[in-house]
């Protein structure tokens, strides 16, 4: 059986390549109304609660926002575990545990400052998960990276439509920017080509749910999927 990381990955390269018809296709099909049935039949953590209700509509900025904050949650609880691994060289001879480590503290500010934002507006923040990353060598560690990283542009680039304060707008444009320049990294750490399209392609909250589902545990202690 194919690694989980590398099954996820797969399956992101795949929606990337589809045409907007496509995606609008799947939305209606069978294969999401039987993913939200196996959702609905156990207990979810926050989290993924949250996520599985942004597929019905989000309510407003808040809502965006802490969409946004539990996939940030997810990158920063995941980079706490780049000094397990020795990373190596990237091509260019620097320490990918470095550059991996700066990626981490990326991550922990946007989860500072999305946090933040939400209680500025009188939300509650969603707090992070619990989750399996199924990563056991330096390999499967910087392939889940990309993962991550290139879900978290398609999120963004999904998301950013649903805000309805220009400054907010502005403001994710500043963080999915960086995310890209993440992800273009780690595609070249992976051996995929780095330089992007004309386009990014956005992905829908039901999208993001099917990619990042097998990462989080569910209360009763199982990865979903």
């Amino acid at each position: 059986m194919r690694p989980m990381h590398q099954l996820v990955l797969d399956a992101v390269k795949e929606t990337r390549g589809q045409q907007l018809t496509r995606r609008d296709a799947l939305r209606g099909s069978a294969k999401f109304a039987a993913g939200g049935a196996i959702a609905a039949s156990v207990a979810l953590s926050p989290a993924m609660s949250r996520l599985i209700a942004a597929q019905e509509e989000f309510e407003d900025d808040v809502d965006v926002l802490n969409y946004a904050l539990t996939l940030e949650h997810l990158e920063a609880t995941f980079y706490e575990m780049t000094d397990d691994f020795e990373l190596g060289e990237d091509p260019f001879g620097n320490s990918i545990n470095e550059f991996i480590g700066r990626i981490g503290e990326h991550e922990d500010a946007h989860v500072e400052t999305l946090t933040a934002v939400i209680s500025d507006l009188g939300g509650e923040p969603v707090e992070a998960a619990e989750y399996d990353f199924g990563v056991t060598d330096a390999e499967s560690f910087i392939a889940t990276a990309a993962v991550f990283e290139n879900l978290g542009v398609s999120a963004y680039d999904g998301a950013g439509q649903f805000l309805t304060d220009p400054g907010l707008l502005t403001a994710a444009g500043t963080i999915v920017a960086v995310e890209a320049r993440h992800a273009a990294y780690l595609n070249l750490l992976i051996g995929e080509l780095p330089f992007p399209d004309s386009f990014e392609t956005p992905f829908t909250p039901e999208e993001v749910l099917e990619a990042a589902t097998p990462f989080f545990v569910t209360d009763g202690g199982t990865p979903e999927g």
